[in-house]
């Protein structure tokens, strides 16, 4: 299995990101808006098809926030879902149960 490297860089007048979760940047050209989300989303089926996109749209070795590739409205129904989720069972994701959903992904 592959990994997505994140790169942390101090300082230099960015903004920072509380401890424990991680910025993406979401959408392409004008719509790209900059979310933090806890860490823990990475592992969720969901929002790993977002890093699969994103990964095939921009490759692994990203630097700074990872770029998601789709619709704003999108991400954020599905940030909902997984918050829904983790809310239900208390922060554990039980996978015997899955959610199919088409992701509205741009394509260069």
């Amino acid at each position: 299995m592959q990994h997505i490297h994140f790169h942390h860089h101090g300082g230099g007048g960015r903004r920072s990101t509380p401890k424990g979760c991680l910025a993406v940047m979401v959408g392409q050209g004008d719509e790209r808006q900059r979310f933090v989300i806890p860490v823990m989303y990475v592992n969720h089926p969901l929002f790993t098809q977002l890093l699969k996109a994103s990964e095939e749209e921009y490759g692994f070795d990203q630097k700074g926030p990872i770029n998601i590739p789709c619709h704003v409205e999108e991400f954020c129904h599905v940030r909902g879902l997984i918050e829904k989720e983790t809310a239900e069972h208390g922060g554990n994701h039980h996978h015997h149960h899955h959610h199919h959903h088409q992701f509205l992904c741009f394509k260069a």
